[in-house]
């Protein structure tokens, strides 16, 4: 499938069946984020790959709303990153996060971005606080997100190209 064709399809999917991801795609996954740019290839990031079930249960209280899926989901990767390595720590892990969600997509895996940095925790910790809490991270790691993956419950509209807001396009000037 053409790139953009993918990205016309890949929606974030919540829902998720029982279904278990196969081992080969997960790896396929992680390799899309370890390729990702970076800044000066410093590659600040680490990926905690979260995949037995009471944990995820417990991910899903990492946030105040928006990461309930998590309970459900086949798997989950934390993304923290090194900041002491470099001043683009947020963009080079945004960077592998979509590419991540890309790949996810390309195999018939549904994901969610499931926003960590400033955000707070269902218990009033920060997200950050709460994450390190259970996966026991260093305390110089600084959390961006975490990605949601299972196998798809649910089928969603591709984008329509002709609907995007063109206005948003500048050429040469604002």
């Amino acid at each position: 499938m053409e790139l953009l064709e993918l990205m016309k399809h890949r929606h974030s999917i919540r829902k998720y069946t029982d279904e278990r991801i196969r081992t080969d795609n997960l790896e396929k996954i992680l390799q899309a984020g370890m390729l990702s740019a970076t800044g000066r290839n410093k590659r600040p990031w680490e990926f905690i790959v979260v995949r037995e079930k009471s944990m995820l249960t417990q991910l899903a209280n990492s946030k105040t709303a928006g990461a309930q899926m998590l309970s459900k989901a086949d798997t989950a990767i934390v993304v923290i990153a090194d900041p002491e390595k470099t001043d683009t720590w947020i963009e080079d892990c945004s960077i592998a996060m979509a590419n991540m969600h890309l790949m996810a997509h390309s195999l018939g895996i549904g994901s969610c971005w499931v926003q960590g940095r400033l955000r707070e925790a269902k218990d009033g910790s920060s997200a950050e606080d709460y994450l390190r809490s259970l996966l026991h991270y260093p305390e110089k790691y600084k959390l961006l997100a975490t990605l949601s993956l299972g196998m798809p419950n649910e089928q969603k509209t591709p984008a329509d190209l002709e609907t995007l807001p063109a206005e948003k396009i500048h050429w040469e000037q604002y």
